[in-house]
């Protein structure tokens, strides 16, 4: 299983990691930085089986910053 490093989708940007916590949590999209498929808090743990699911890192504050969500 591969970490999942994504971006905010629809071009928006944050300024800190609790503003990107919290548009996580509230199912705000996010897209795959490799594939290019949107993600969002939604999609999991549903995809997976409890316990075994990717760490998803989010880039932010024009993508010098990044911050685990998962």
């Amino acid at each position: 299983m591969r970490d999942i490093h994504a971006t905010p989708a629809y071009g928006r940007d944050y300024k800190s990691k609790a503003a990107v916590l919290a548009d996580w949590n509230a199912g705000k999209d996010f897209r795959d930085a490799l594939s290019g498929q949107y993600l969002s808090a939604r999609d999991f743990p549903s995809k997976y089986p409890p316990g075994y699911h990717p760490q998803i890192w989010i880039r932010y504050q024009n993508m010098t910053k990044i911050t685990r969500v998962l």
